[in-house]
């Protein structure tokens, strides 16, 4: 597994590196090497510690936020949510993972005069054709509101989104 740690506004002590990896390799059971994570470090106000961990396996991600008094805590808990996730997904996501990635990343925002009233945050990550359920269970694991994809059947640009309660929502381009 390649780790990834990136640190902001604190510094990384070799045995904080050593633990991570130590603690990361736990995944290799369950992914290749070629599998990539990411952790985010920060410290906040009150003195505690905000990990962000990130696991992206041929374009799935499997994400987990914690903030704990230390980091090794908050890895912990990390990685139980993220063992939880693919316990929960498991037979989805044999069929979800493939050798193979597409490598198509979206087009970034245009700076314009109006953008530079507000405060854009702008993410760019590889969309990978998938059908509308594959794309609902790729949101759940990263615990967002909506997740954009490429429709596998069709080829264009889809949107699945959580509603009230317990359903989903598909916004589709007529064009």
């Amino acid at each position: 597994m390649k780790i990834l740690v990136v640190a902001k506004q604190i510094e990384i002590t070799d045995d904080l590196r050593e633990l991570f990896d130590k603690k990361l390799k736990k995944f290799d059971k369950f992914f290749g090497s070629e599998t990539e994570a990411k952790l985010t470090l920060k410290e906040r106000r009150n003195d505690e510690k905000k990990l962000e961990l990130t696991i992206n396996v041929n374009g799935t991600l499997f994400r987990a936020e914690e903030t704990e008094p230390t980091f090794q805590t908050a890895l912990d808990q990390a990685m139980s949510s993220i063992e939880r996730q693919i316990r929960k997904h498991k037979t989805r996501l044999q069929k979800r993972i493939r050798t193979k990635s597409f490598d198509t990343a979206m087009a970034s925002v245009p700076d314009s005069e109006e953008e530079k009233e507000f405060d854009i945050r702008v993410k760019e990550f590889d969309i990978k054709p998938m059908t509308a359920e594959e794309a609902i269970l790729q949101m759940n694991l990263l615990d967002h509101s909506f997740f954009v994809f490429e429709n596998e059947k069709s080829g264009k640009i889809n949107v699945v989104y959580k509603r009230e309660g317990s359903s989903y929502g598909l916004i589709e381009p007529v064009k």
